[in-house]
């Protein structure tokens, strides 16, 4: 018996994927602390890259950038604002990390010479980073991305399976997530995939204690108990997570279940009794607001809405305290820039830009914020945001035709944006960027501090001279051009030991740009202060327009 008092429950999926494990396992996460357990989370994800920094948004959705600069899968962001914690690097890992650590140590001799082999040595691997993170916890939930049966997630489940014998049951659980489809043309829900699935995984070893039915419909109770006997689970632990209005009332469908009980029972936990009122309360607000506004939310990435997971999710959590409905109007910058701005914002409560990389789209995305910032619209600009709002004011009110940003035009007479030769990253060490180095290596990510300018916007929202908010960007704003643009009305709010993080004008109602990712801190139970202060101003827009 291992020495390791942390008490782990494995979340798989069967059938396919998308299935929303990463929610099952924030949701079981969240009551548990609810319950005044320490809770931590890992996310194992089988792929090859080492991480997810530069893979595409619309191969893999959203980056989520943790506290320490850790580049991770956007499940991370659903355990954060679910949680209301800050995680770290050792929060996520992958298959090609995990080969990346272990042929290094090969290399440097650490294996004494041995046949380098997927057991022990990537299973062991794999074993160590999962203690690691469980250190300091009484819960950790691992939640193993892919689905059973997937050849690149069979070390994750052997590791898994190990797991279990050297800690002893009370110690492990295995919730196992899976499908039940509704075959509309038959009127039935059809139970045998989820058999299957768990045959699979008892096949490899591994029995789950619990699992959890994702359904489009309600499941009668002689289907639960059909399931449950024919997969050897008990009764009260097969529970259903049909689809809900809002991801955030999940929790609340499982405690109406009882899912603790059979938690508890199995883990040997003594309280199980989850304080939820607040909780309950956000939910409702956002199932049933007072009132509502529109946010256009301009940007190219949307045939994809997860590629902007966490910042959708903000205006939600912001929504909630407000008692608002933030209905979000999806402008693709493109036809903006084909259209003109009044045709996609003229209806709209407030303006607000995303983060991207590349070209396309850009200047659409310009002509959204200058009709923002000449027709008084609130406005919020994030990270590329911030970025365009400056090279838009240089155009328009300094006069400066050809300014641009670097990363577009390299040639640039008014290089407005520009990548800094080096800077001093979140953990203190000296980091090169230039224009051929490669992207991954060279982004400002993680936590800085931001300096904030009395009787700002940025200090009014945050009521702090200093912040601490996430980053992930190459370039950054130029201050060459700082006095001509506060003598002009465009003053610096926001500082980080000489770098620009945040822009406002001064003849606005509230317009708002930051170098930062505010929605990367923003929790159902506690809003970024950003965000919030950008959806109450578009409040205030709409009431004085009615």
């Amino acid at each position: 018996m291992s020495e390791n008092k942390t008490k782990y429950i494995f979340v798989t999926g069967g059938v396919l994927s998308s299935l929303g494990k990463g929610i099952t396992a924030a949701s079981v996460g969240t009551l548990l602390k609810h319950t005044g357990q320490r809770v931590g989370v890992l996310k194992l994800d089988p792929y090859i890259n080492v991480d997810p920094g530069t893979m595409s948004p619309l191969e893999h959705g959203e980056v989520f950038v943790t506290k320490d600069g850790a580049e991770t899968d956007l499940d991370l962001g659903h355990y954060e604002r679910f949680l209301d914690t800050s995680l770290t690097q050792n929060n996520n890992f992958t298959t090609g990390l995990v080969y990346k650590t272990v042929i290094e140590n090969e290399r440097k001799g650490k294996y004494l010479g041995k046949t380098i082999q997927v057991v022990p040595h990537i299973v062991n691997e794999i074993k160590e980073r999962i203690y690691r993170a469980g250190e300091g916890k009484d819960i950790l939930i691992v939640e193993l991305g892919g689905t059973t049966g997937d050849i690149e997630g069979l070390p994750f489940l052997e590791t898994i399976r190990q797991i279990k014998h050297e800690l002893g049951r009370a110690y492990v659980m295995n919730i196992h997530v899976t499908l039940l489809p509704y075959i509309k043309a038959a009127g039935e829900l059809k139970t045998k995939p989820t058999q299957h699935s768990v045959q699979e995984l008892r096949r490899i070893g591994i029995a789950p204690h619990m699992l959890v039915l994702r359904a489009e419909v309600p499941v009668s109770s002689d289907i639960k108990r059909k399931i449950a006997y024919s997969c050897d689970v008990e009764e009260d632990s097969v529970i259903v997570a049909e689809d809900a209005a809002t991801i955030y009332k999940v929790p609340l469908n499982f405690l109406a279940q009882d899912i603790l009980t059979p938690i508890c029972k199995h883990l040997e936990l003594e309280n199980c009794i989850p304080k939820m009122d607040e909780w309950g309360i956000l939910v409702n607000r956002i199932l049933m607001p007072k009132d509502e506004l529109k946010i256009a939310f301009v940007g190219k990435y949307l045939d994809l809405k997860e590629s902007y997971k966490s910042l959708t999710e903000a205006l939600i959590h912001c929504g909630s305290h407000l008692d608002t409905r933030v209905n979000i109007k999806w402008v693709d910058s493109e036809k903006v820039d084909e259209d003109g701005a009044q045709k996609y914002l003229n209806d709209c409560d407030g303006v607000l830009v995303a983060g991207g990389f590349g070209i396309r789209g850009i200047e659409g995305k310009i002509k959204a914020i200058q009709y923002a910032r000449e027709n008084k619209i609130p406005f919020l600009g994030i990270c590329l945001g911030m970025q365009l709002a400056m090279v838009e004011f240089a155009r328009n009110v300094l006069g400066l035709e050809d300014a641009n940003s670097v990363e577009f035009n390299e040639e640039t007479s008014a290089p407005i944006i520009f990548l800094i030769d080096e800077f001093i990253d979140a953990a203190g060490a000296k980091q090169i960027r230039t224009s051929t180095t490669a992207m991954g290596g060279t982004l400002r990510l993680g936590e800085y501090e931001c300096e904030t300018k009395e009787g700002s916007n940025l200090r009014a929202a945050y009521d702090a001279p200093m912040i601490f908010e996430r980053h992930r960007h190459r370039y950054e704003a130029n201050p060459k051009y700082r006095e001509a643009f506060e003598s002009n009305g465009m003053d610096i709010t926001g500082e980080s030991h000489g770098l620009i993080e945040a822009v406002e004008v001064k003849d606005h109602p509230w317009f708002l740009g930051v170098q930062f990712h505010p929605e990367f801190t923003s929790r159902l139970q506690n809003a970024n202060p950003a965000i919030l202060a950008f959806v109450n101003a578009s409040q205030s827009h709409k009431n004085k327009d009615d």
